[in-house]
């Protein structure tokens, strides 16, 4: 997938990728749909940064949420 174009099916995929990676248990609750591309920088830091770990700790989720919850549009 090339992410370096800012398109919505880009962030609908970096949206699920950090999802499941966070194994996020309220996943549902973080729709891809809430995140315009005018965010698409901000979003793709996160996600270079998510895919970058391989586990993390329940403050890094509940920080990283917590940033994503800022981007929702």
């Amino acid at each position: 997938m090339d992410l370096t174009q800012p398109t919505q099916q880009n962030v609908e995929y970096m949206i699920e990728t950090i999802k499941t990676k966070l194994r996020m248990a309220t996943g549902s609750a973080m729709q891809a749909s809430s995140f315009k591309v005018d965010k698409y920088e901000d979003l793709k830091d996160i996600y270079d940064m998510v895919q970058s770990k391989e586990k993390f700790s329940i403050s890094e989720v509940e920080a990283l949420v917590s940033e994503l919850g800022k981007l929702r549009g």
